[in-house]
């Protein structure tokens, strides 16, 4: 049964899935990492953020900012849902691409049916019998964290704005992304960055898988 949807024509985002799944779920591996922006990086787009960002070996890197929550809440982009009401969750900005598509990412201890591999137990998902289901919690956020869109570069295009020094690289993890609050994100790990100049050895494999 399809979600419902809200804002003007918002819609599930499912077509990047299908290629990204297949390849992580063959390699079974996480390869995520979070990307810093630096403050002299100047695109509106990422200035002061951090992505979640991950690189499926037949797709290039994508992924979504995980610090820059819209004035949304998700009550009004899922109106149908009864455990949202009254409730002050809001809707992520996760990239300039497909602004007006969901993209869902889990938190969870078994990987769900098709979904995408992020971290140990952190995965992306478009598996709407899932998220319906978590949405009915009690707790419907709980692990669960809704986008407005992703963030995706071309073949090359991400490691050259690493190379200019646009981005700082450090080690992702599922703390960060669900318990820490969104503004203090980015200027803790900028300070963790500057200060100990950390290039995560995976960064290479997300980056050129």
């Amino acid at each position: 049964m399809p979600l419902p949807t809200i804002l003007p024509r918002l819609v599930l985002v499912t077509v990047m899935f299908s290629a990204a799944s297949l390849a992580v779920a063959a390699e079974n591996m996480a390869n995520a990492v979070f990307l810093v922006a630096k403050p002299e990086l100047a695109d509106s787009n990422f200035r002061e953020t951090v992505v979640l960002v991950t690189h499926p070996r037949q797709t290039g890197p994508w992924g979504v900012i995980i610090n820059r929550p819209l004035q949304h809440r998700l009550s009004e982009a899922l109106p149908d849902i009864e455990s949202l009401k009254g409730r002050k969750d809001v809707l992520f900005f996760g990239g300039p691409v497909t602004r007006q598509g969901l993209v869902f990412l889990v938190r969870s201890p078994k990987a769900p049916p098709g979904a995408t591999l992020v971290l140990r137990d952190v995965f992306f998902t478009s598996d709407t019998d899932l998220i319906d289901s978590l949405l009915k919690r009690p707790d419907p956020t709980r692990g669960l964290r809704v986008y407005s869109g992703y963030s995706g570069w071309s073949p090359g295009q991400l490691q050259n704005e690493i190379a200019r020094g646009g981005w700082y690289v450090l080690p992702a993890d599922a703390e960060t992304i669900f318990d820490k609050d969104s503004a203090l994100i980015w200027p803790e790990l900028v300070k963790r960055a500057a200060t100990k100049h950390t290039h995560h050895p995976t960064a290479a494999s997300v980056m050129q898988p």
